[in-house]
């Protein structure tokens, strides 16, 4: 149980840790008690003997997908909060709650390394996906073979704010990777577009 635990903490960021581990506790209990529901009823009617039997060769077949799938954290992801993303220059301080959010990143590229530059931008969306965004997507400007615009959705202000604090140190090398294709000296262009309502009367 000691190391179904740690291995839960150490697999997710901090920041989602408190939910990941309630999800694994209501997993693990809810595991628990179908599993005595489905014991109870295989030994009613097989006996008790079958049902030891049953449970002894269900312990062999998981100790045997242990050889593939050991249980352990991935040692090659570094979830130290980075902290890497600067704040955003605005001249009017959105409300939290103002949204959705559309966020726009601006690279330009050399045509050749396209389908290079195209494959490590798979990583950063997944990572966007991951951290809150609930779409995103890169798009090339057929007018211009160079220019590559990367955009990702939030559902509100607070939630991009939010984060900024969640991305990891393994987020900012997935970046990295992204943008040494980037050409120029300057970085890749950010913008920031809140969605315009309707005002009320």
């Amino acid at each position: 149980m000691a190391s179904f635990n740690v291995a839960t903490q150490m697999a997710v960021p901090s920041w989602v840790r408190a939910r990941a581990l309630a999800l694994y506790l209501l997993m693990f209990q809810g595991g628990m008690a179908a599993g005595s529901v489905f014991w109870g009823e295989v030994t009613e009617h097989a006996g008790i003997a079958l049902a030891l039997w049953c449970a002894a060769v269900g312990l062999v077949v998981g100790l045997a997908a242990m050889v593939r799938y050991p249980l352990k954290g991935n040692e090659e992801l570094d979830l130290t909060p980075s902290t890497h993303w600067p704040e955003p220059t605005l001249a009017i301080e959105p409300h939290p709650e103002d949204g959705p959010v559309l966020v726009m990143v601006e690279y330009r590229i050399d045509p050749k390394q396209a389908r290079a530059f195209i494959l490590a931008m798979k990583a950063v969306r997944q990572q966007r996906l991951r951290d809150g965004a609930f779409r995103s997507g890169l798009y090339r400007d057929p007018a211009d073979p160079g220019r590559y615009v990367e955009t990702f959705v939030v559902e509100s202000w607070a939630e991009h704010l939010r984060q900024h604090e969640r991305v990891t140190v393994s987020d900012r090398i997935a970046e990295d990777r992204a943008r040494a294709f980037h050409m120029g000296n300057a970085p890749p262009t950010v913008s920031h577009y809140i969605y315009a309502h309707t005002p009320e009367a």
